[in-house]
């Protein structure tokens, strides 16, 4: 770990950086930090990089600046978070009121694939929190602990990061119009009717029908908000059912099949393997 650390008082800089090596545990198999730190701007600047292996979280804390990245310019001001991939060409820059920021460069090999997901579910490069706190907060303590010789320092920046990671999921999605918050409010009818039927027999021809709604659009827009289908997301309910049903009940495989709703016991333990990698009796005999 090197650790840099600038005189607040300085009128020259006024800046904090720790650049973080983790173990070789963590940087295979966690969540790892790269740099963390914070600055207040002194004069206009520009930071440019490309192919870096890394993903790059930052906070407007104050001032303004500019973000360019997959060919497109943002305005940032004060609390606006940015969330990007760094392996592609960026830059940022202060405006003439100069900003000051809280960042972290941080990697996992499963991260490209969780920030795929990000975009997948409405994510852009730019967001504005509702809560800026909970944000600034995570990234102080990613360089109290970088700082510590806490010795399971790996496993708590995993935590810190996952943290921030769930937070950025949760501003993902930004409604923008009436429009688009009445289509949540029709979502959420259609995903609590799921939950509550999910043991009888649903097509999206049903769904349709029932709440007056396209079924090419409802698929479209419940993949959007929820980041699955409408089948998975009932698969995926009536496997869970049938996990319990098989553990705490003496009912047949045949029997847990129809009572979740997913008919004869050959479809059941096909869509049982395809979810669990194993047989609905494996489950049972393993658990």
């Amino acid at each position: 770990m090197d650790q840099e650390l600038f005189n607040p008082q300085s009128s020259s800089v006024s800046s904090s950086r720790i650049i973080y090596t983790p173990s070789t545990f963590a940087r295979t198999s966690l969540l790892h930090l790269q740099e963390v730190g914070s600055l207040q701007a002194v004069h206009p600047h520009v930071s440019q990089r490309e192919d870096l292996v890394s993903f790059l979280c930052f906070i407007v804390l104050s001032g303004e600046g500019e973000l360019s990245y997959e060919e497109q310019t943002y305005q940032l001001g004060q609390g606006d978070c940015v969330f990007i991939d760094c392996r592609k060409a960026y830059s940022h820059s202060t405006s003439d009121n100069l900003w000051s920021l809280q960042w972290c460069h941080f990697y996992a090999p499963s991260l490209p694939a969780v920030y795929e997901k990000y975009k997948e579910r409405g994510g852009r490069p730019v967001c504005h929190p509702d809560d800026l706190a909970s944000f600034t907060s995570i990234l102080t303590d990613l360089y109290d602990l970088a700082s510590s010789s806490d010795y399971i320092r790996d496993m708590r920046i995993n935590e810190k990061l996952g943290t921030l990671l769930t937070l950025l999921m949760e501003q993902s999605w930004h409604p923008e119009s009436v429009t688009v918050s009445r289509k949540r409010m029709e979502l959420a009818a259609v995903k609590e009717y799921l939950d509550e039927h999910y043991t009888e027999k649903l097509t999206l021809d049903d769904l349709a029908e029932k709440f007056f709604i396209n079924k090419f659009y409802l698929s479209k827009i419940f993949k959007e908000t929820y980041g699955t289908t409408v089948n998975n997301y009932l698969i995926s309910k009536r496997i869970t059912r049938a996990k319990q049903l098989l553990r705490f009940t003496d009912m047949t495989v045949d029997e847990i099949g129809v009572g979740v709703g997913m008919g004869d016991a050959n479809y059941f333990s096909r869509m049982f393997r395809k979810v669990e990698g194993i047989s609905p009796r494996e489950y049972r005999k393993q658990w």
